[in-house]
């Protein structure tokens, strides 16, 4: 069984089609990516998978079960996360809080024992802190953990993002154009975090970028949208090669 699958999903503002008929597999233990030019229909895609927008039509379906028309509240419960393109931490927070933030969905305390901060309330504050500090690890931000995170430089803050979404402890990550920005270096680290995530932590990925040079580099599948249609699907090299790829992104002759 697909971890996700998504079948004839269509997305309608009005009379602008931001999704048609779009159907996508997702296989547990990849970097699956999502490419096209701008206003292909992108981000109105990560937007239905997280409950964000209800489908015009369509259905997706995570680890078997329906969740087109859950909440978004809902689906995060369920093992999926996102970053969004652009930043949304709370920026005079600070890094430890915004992780710990990312926590919620696996709280369990009651009002009673949380109020007073005891018994059960105490020990999952514990847990929570601890697994805080194993993605500051391996995030590589541990000199500006106690920071607030609007002081941060921007790299820094897409690494804090990044962080927030893995405290949820997710099973399916949805990465919004996590390079954009960036810097070589920066670029360079993100790649490799992004792939650290699928190999020691076993997070399966969905990617949205523009840089093909790490589009390229990291993902095992790669899926081409344009005007919210998909048009070509496959390993990069095949992707690459695509004429139908090729004509969206440098028009035809």
């Amino acid at each position: 069984m697909p971890l996700l699958e998504i079948t004839g999903l269509s997305l309608h503002f009005g009379g602008i089609v931001a999704l048609s008929d779009f159907d996508l597999t997702v296989h547990k233990g990849t970097v699956h990516a999502v490419i096209g030019p701008n206003g292909a229909g992108k981000t109105s895609l990560f937007n239905c998978i997280s409950g964000i927008y209800r489908p015009t039509a369509g259905q997706i379906f995570f680890k078997g079960a329906g969740v087109s028309q859950l909440k978004p509240d809902q689906i995060a419960e369920m093992g999926i996360a996102r970053t969004f393109q652009n930043i949304e931490l709370f920026a005079h927070m600070s890094v430890i809080d915004n992780l710990l933030l990312g926590c919620h969905t696996k709280m369990t305390t009651g009002l009673f024992s949380a109020a007073f901060f005891w018994g059960k309330a105490v020990r999952e504050e514990e847990q929570h802190r601890l697994e805080v500090e194993r993605i500051i690890d391996f995030l590589e931000i541990e000199k500006v953990r106690k920071k607030t995170v609007g002081s941060l430089p921007y790299g820094f803050q897409k690494r804090v993002e990044i962080g927030r979404a893995l405290a949820m402890r997710p099973e399916l990550l949805l990465l919004d154009e996590p390079v954009a920005g960036m810097n070589v270096e920066e670029t360079e680290d993100i790649a490799r975090f992004v792939l650290d995530i699928k190999e020691e932590m076993e997070i399966t990925i969905i990617m949205v970028e523009h840089d093909m040079g790490v589009v390229m580099d990291i993902a095992d599948t790669v899926t081409v949208l344009d005007f919210g249609s998909k048009i070509g699907e496959g390993s990069p090299a095949e992707v690459q090669s695509n004429p139908h790829v090729i004509a969206a992104y440098l028009g035809q002759e």
